[in-house]
């Protein structure tokens, strides 16, 4: 299968690991972050650390959709289930992040809130054509890949002026998320993360394109690599990261030449722009409250704004006080370094959302057996 089997090929796989191992200096040590947790599952799951020299290491980043999700907009979702009794629709692994008072979406649809699973936000549109008494919320989440789909659907809700559909929209930002990171403290008490590069997101670049991630490049002097999700990809990107890093050069490439272009996916950008403007402020799981690094429905749609609608209101409620799902995600700890990991918390019971999603740190070591790979390592 084109652009699948070519990039898990073993033989490619181990000559890459042979540059890897030639071209790394042995006298310093490379952290690179991959944003992506999609990029994360890949790593964990093809097994890409055993082929890595010892002094390359990858650290995990906040870019689980899913993980970052801070309890207090579950809640939100909950209320509009449970006090509002509105029919909340949302991607299947919404459901079971950890909320207030012992809840998930899962658990409150157990006492009888409507609270429906959906591939897609069109999934939404259609049970609200089809039950034009009951309100329609769609629980809106993702970075810029899922955001286009979503600001589709509410400017066909309002070009079929379909009064009981809306959205709760926790739509976030990479640029955003990735300055938070780099703008961490170097102050030691801070514990933050010192890097090397970024392995870029795929998904999220084929919509915003290559271009945003110049200046941190440029202003930051950390070279990026967009690289693709295939094991290759992620190997090769590596490998970019190692010579940039080498040669004293912070640029960003593109690895991932198939689906990425510099400016990315222009319509998909205006139908952002159209029904979205971005937030002051928005609290991620992890980072805290991070300015213009999230996006709300314009008031010309207002609507179909599920806050404005139901009129919510967002509170911020801590996480739960064992789980370092928040170190986690800034890169500070690794999922084994967590006391509840694999024991308490599984992804049949998961105490915080990174072991929830496919996509999250945790959930990708736990199921792919990087428990030995992260204590052998630990001292990269």
């Amino acid at each position: 299968m084109k652009y699948i089997d070519e990039f898990r090929d073993g033989g490619i796989a181990h000559r890459i690991a042979a540059r890897l191992a030639d071209e790394s200096d042995p006298g310093r040590s490379y952290r690179f972050m991959e944003f992506c947790g999609g990029h994360t599952h890949a790593i964990a799951r093809y097994g890409v650390p055993d082929l890595l020299p010892a002094n390359v290491r990858m650290i995990h980043g906040p870019g689980c959709p899913v993980c970052v999700l801070p309890i207090g907009r579950i809640d939100m979702a909950i209320e509009l289930a449970l006090k509002h009794h509105a029919i909340v629709c949302t991607y299947a692994d919404t459901v079971r992040v950890p909320a207030s008072h012992d809840l998930s979406l899962m658990r409150a649809k157990a006492r009888g809130g409507d609270i429906r699973m959906v591939y897609a936000v069109d999934e939404a549109l259609a049970v609200a054509r089809e039950q034009p008494e009951r309100e329609v919320v769609f629980f809106a989440i993702g970075f810029e890949t899922t955001t286009p789909p979503t600001a589709f659907a509410i400017r066909t809700a309002a070009a079929e002026d379909l009064r009981n559909f809306s959205v709760l929209c926790s739509h976030v930002l990479t640029p955003p998320a990735i300055t938070a990171i780099v703008d961490a403290s170097p102050d030691p008490a801070s514990h933050a993360v010192e890097l090397d590069g970024f392995v870029g997101p795929a998904h999220v670049s084929t919509v915003i394109g290559s271009d945003p991630y110049a200046r941190f490049a440029r202003d930051y002097g950390k070279p990026v690599v967009i690289a693709g999700f295939e094991p290759l990809d992620v190997m090769q990107a590596i490998l970019m990261l190692v010579r940039q890093v080498n040669e004293g050069r912070a640029e960003v490439e593109n690895e991932f030449t198939r689906a990425v272009t510099p400016q990315g996916n222009r319509i998909a950008q205006e139908l952002m722009d159209e029904v979205f403007e971005l937030r002051e402020s928005f609290e991620w799981r992890g980072l805290g409250s991070i300015p213009h690094s999230a996006l709300r429905i314009r008031a010309r749609y207002a609507r179909f704004d599920a806050e404005r609608r139901f009129g919510l209101a967002y509170r911020t409620v801590p996480d739960h006080r064992a789980c370092d799902c928040a170190s986690i995600l800034r890169g500070q700890k690794r999922p084994t370094d967590c006391k509840l990991f694999g024991t308490v918390c599984t992804p049949e019971t998961p105490m915080g959302s990174c072991m929830v999603s496919s996509e999250g740190a945790c959930a990708a070591h736990y199921t792919y057996g990087r428990h030995g790979d992260d204590a052998q390592r630990g001292a990269a």
